[in-house]
């Protein structure tokens, strides 16, 4: 609820400073006088001459567009638009079902591409078996006697 830029806080905030400053007295009679004065604006025609002016204004896009005939035109590309989403659906539906028809099919059709060629066509060169260590001195491993163990 703004009037001419003021919200109900403000207007709040008006009214008592305009109490405080006119007192209850003054509060009263300047209160008549600004309602005197607003209902004669209201009912005069300069303000019906504004409020008129206002409306032709708001509607002026819409009257223009009446008088160049475009209203056809805007419903026309309208219609246009909504005709693309539906196709745009029926496409999206029509991948849809190609995709899971040809789904098992295409994967035997690209198995031919993708599996290696029988082994009696292909040579296969065997890695060679690892090379013996090379010998080395033969290490002795300690011997743990009894005769030793002090305990």
């Amino acid at each position: 609820m703004d009037f001419l830029g003021v919200g109900p806080l403000e207007l709040l905030f008006i009214f008592l400073i305009a109490l405080i400053i006119l007192g209850p007295n003054d509060m009263v009679k300047a209160s008549r006088t600004i309602g005197k004065f607003l209902r004669k604006m209201v009912t005069s025609p300069t303000w019906g001459a504004i409020q008129q002016t206002s409306r032709e204004i708001r509607y002026l896009p819409n009257k223009l567009m009446r008088e160049a005939g475009l209203d056809e035109e805007v419903k026309t590309l309208n219609e246009i638009g909504s005709n693309v989403q539906e196709l745009g659906k029926f496409q999206a539906g029509i991948n849809l079902n190609t995709a899971e028809k040809s789904g098992p099919g295409a994967q035997s059709d690209l198995s031919a591409w993708t599996t290696p060629p029988p082994a009696a066509e292909q040579t296969i060169q065997e890695p060679e078996p690892p090379a013996a260590p090379l010998a080395s001195a033969p290490v002795e491993e300690p011997t743990h006697s009894e005769e030793s163990d002090p305990s």
